[in-house]
């Protein structure tokens, strides 16, 4: 064993002790990330290039800073993109989401689908549908300017078109015409804030987080603002936290207007996001 891996067997071990949720994989992340290697070339760093700031890069997480805001990236599908403060990390519970809406869009009869990503924060999924739709027409809004800053980075270059605004009131001048809108909006009940993990609630702006009492208000907004702009027959997909469950397809119910409503588990067979279909007049 190398003295990298040696140190990196330590540095598992502290962050084990910390309560970090995967404590070999960020080790080695972090080794990685310091001596500019890929996981599975830490055992080729020789004893004498051994860095010494990769303590401090341990140390930071020991204290429950995000993996992401230290090493600058985030990786979502065959994404890499930048985050930092100010900008909610992409989760990969969210890759399954989007899974099911590009392969709904390929599914769907239309040359040049228009996408909507609301509450976009890094850019991640309307990027993903832009990459994986190679003809789709994607806007992404947000409302943050600090979030704002890192879609902008992350978009650059792409076909994705940044929009800043609420997503409650975003793109009136698409009303009607949209194939699908996609979010994953905040959706933690204000009343959970002290069980939210460290890395989110002190580091994941809030307004990515909390939404109200039962976590529902952005989502009741956001069911208005896609029946709004939705074509007749167009998609909605909304990700929501696993206990909600059941209660957001009664958002997107017959009266409002909605047909087909579903509830969808993630890759661990928990309820992750709701989809319904605009009805047709």
């Amino acid at each position: 064993m190398n003295l990298l891996l040696a140190e990196v067997a330590q540095a598992t071990q502290r962050l084990a002790d910390a309560g970090v949720p995967s404590p070999r994989f960020d080790a080695e992340e972090l080794a990685a990330f310091v001596h500019g290697v890929k996981r599975g070339e830490l055992h080729n760093v020789k004893d004498a290039d051994f860095d010494a700031r990769y303590w401090e890069t341990i140390a930071r997480r020991e204290a429950r800073e995000p993996l992401q805001h230290i090493t600058g990236r985030a990786f979502f599908r065959y994404l890499e993109l930048q985050v930092g403060p100010g900008v909610f990390v992409p989760r990969p519970e969210t890759e399954s989401v989007v899974g099911w809406a590009i392969d709904a869009v390929r599914a769907m009869d239309v040359v040049e689908p228009l996408i909507v990503d609301l509450c976009t924060g890094s850019g991640a999924i309307a990027l993903a549908m832009a990459q994986e739709v190679p003809r789709s027409r994607v806007h992404a809004v947000e409302l943050s300017d600090d979030a704002l800053v890192w879609t902008r980075k992350n978009a650059e270059g792409s076909r994705v078109s940044v929009h800043q605004g609420n997503a409650l009131t975003a793109l009136p001048e698409l009303d009607g015409q949209v194939d699908l809108v996609i979010s994953n909006p905040p959706y933690i009940p204000l009343t959970e804030w002290e069980y939210v993990a460290p890395e989110a609630r002190d580091h994941d702006p809030e307004m990515a987080l909390f939404s109200g009492e039962d976590g529902l208000d952005t989502i009741r907004g956001i069911e208005r603002t896609a029946h709004r702009l939705l074509r007749p027959g167009g998609l909605v997909v909304i990700e929501h936290a696993d206990t909600q469950g059941g209660q957001v397809p009664w958002i997107f119910n017959e009266e409002a207007g909605w047909a087909d409503a579903a509830d969808h588990p993630d890759l661990n067979n928990r309820p992750r996001f709701a989809t319904a279909r605009k009805a047709m007049p």
